[in-house]
């Protein structure tokens, strides 16, 4: 098995479908980190989902126990439904990876001054090998694939 055909097979395990061999041709001729780009960006889909798949699940352990209980009971009140609270939660999720991802990316936000950015550390999130080690290669500008990886069927509004 070719390194391309063993990075397709990991990409199609995690769902990739049609473009894994793309995915696959980049991370193999461009030695970027697609697979853990993908990877991670899979899984913050995936929490970004569970507010609207999971709706009723978090909907009724708020109303036992949480600090927007009266909020979510005042919602059902007014009419809304658990589909709907967990479509516009799913909404805010989505916003909010966004803008981590963003922030990821380029943490000056333009709150401060650049005499206090200057000074200020950044950060930087870095690929490792199954085993734990460094790989030397880092994940950048995550948010410009995010979009890009929503899950088909869902639909949002820009971000």
């Amino acid at each position: 098995m070719t390194e391309l055909d063993r990075l397709t097979a990991l990409f199609d395990a995690l769902g990739a479908d049609d473009d894994a061999r793309d995915w696959a041709e980049s991370e193999a001729e461009e030695g970027l980190p697609q697979l853990a780009r993908y990877r991670l960006l899979r899984t913050v889909w995936q929490d970004v989902d569970a507010w609207s798949t999971a709706a009723p699940r978090w909907i009724d352990a708020y109303r036992t126990d949480g600090a927007a209980a009266d909020a979510v009971d005042r919602a059902l009140a007014a009419g809304l439904t658990p589909e709907d609270l967990g479509a516009l939660a799913r909404e805010i999720a989505r916003e909010t990876a966004y803008g981590v991802l963003c922030a990821l990316a380029d943490p000056a936000d333009g709150s401060l001054s650049a005499d206090v950015e200057a000074q200020l550390p950044g950060w930087r999130l870095a690929e490792l090998t199954p085993a734990g080690a460094p790989t030397g290669r880092h994940l950048d500008a995550l948010h410009e694939d995010f979009a890009e990886l929503e899950p088909k069927g869902i639909v949002s509004g820009p971000g």
